[in-house]
């Protein structure tokens, strides 16, 4: 079975383009199915729709949120739609599973005021900060995921017309503005090092403080709850809370909703729609706070 799962994992990876965090949580679902099928003496082959449903069940019991759940029934689904083009399987047990519906949560945003106290926390008289305002300019001017700004390089960007050459997920690449603070922010990063540390990495835009080599996912997010701590944001708050930020603040000041999909990058109108939600939310507290007779 784990052979199959590599094989599996290998295919979405070349086919597909999906990311590594993906293919991890692809993964460990599938490795959890596993182990549960060998727990009732069953295999792939003579797994049933009943042992899924009870592998879902035993999720649930688990306290799983419900994306949690849907990602897990997709991963299994996926699978089995393997199974059955490699031959390994003659009928499908997730044919006849519906996908749990995904929890509708609202993803948190900043206000224009929180984020320009964000903006303006780093010290730009240390490399470091400079580095940081830079990061933080770009994630909120272009709306990036924080794998896509970690993955910039120097040709990427063309601080003449302002403008990004992201690659987003399934390595779909977008030209995207990113807005003339952010360039400013990048330029002043670049121009005086200073302090910074010796280039180990000499295409990556963001490098850390100790090697110089370009950074991973997880940096931002440290970079991030340590800023909100200094200046009394939620320290919950995740470098994602940027994009949100960004998609919730260009619909609320009157872009279309088609050109926010195109700038974040999302496959589909309904995964851009959910900032719709945010925007009416906002001006629902909005007319609650300030109508007499609200």
């Amino acid at each position: 079975m784990d052979e199959l799962i590599e094989r599996f994992l290998h295919r979405l990876a070349a086919q597909r383009g999906y990311s590594a965090n993906t293919l991890r949580a692809y993964g460990t679902d599938l490795s959890a199915f596993a182990a549960f099928l060998t727990s009732r003496g069953h295999d792939l082959a003579g797994a049933t729709v009943h042992d899924v449903r009870g592998f879902l069940a035993s999720l649930q019991l688990r306290g799983l949120s419900r994306s949690t759940l849907a990602r897990h029934t997709a991963s299994v689904r996926s699978f089995y739609r393997f199974l059955l083009q490699e031959g390994v399987i003659r009928s499908n047990p997730m044919s006849a599973l519906r996908s749990p519906r995904r929890e509708q949560k609202l993803p948190a945003f900043l206000t224009i005021a929180e984020v320009d106290r964000l903006l303006d926390a780093p010290d730009l008289g240390a490399w470091k900060g400079r580095r940081d305002a830079a990061m933080l300019e770009t994630l909120y001017g272009a709306g990036l995921r924080v794998s896509e700004m970690v993955g910039l390089n120097h040709p990427d960007v063309d601080s003449s017309t302002g403008m990004l050459r992201v690659r987003g997920k399934g390595k779909k690449e977008r030209i995207v503005p990113v807005g003339q603070c952010a360039v400013a922010a990048i330029r002043r990063y670049l121009s005086d090092w200073r302090d910074g540390p010796p280039r180990r990495d000499p295409d990556a835009l963001f490098v850390n403080a100790r090697q110089g080599r370009r950074l991973t996912s997880r940096s931002p997010g440290r970079m991030m709850r340590a800023y909100c701590l200094r200046i009394g944001l939620d320290t919950r708050l995740s470098p994602h809370a940027l994009r949100h930020s960004f998609a919730t603040h260009m619909l609320t000041n009157g872009a279309d909703l088609r050109s926010v999909q195109e700038l974040l990058g999302h496959e589909n109108l309904s995964t851009t729609q959910i900032y719709t939600h945010l925007t009416h939310e906002h001006l629902k507290k909005t007319y609650e706070r300030a109508h007499p007779r609200a």
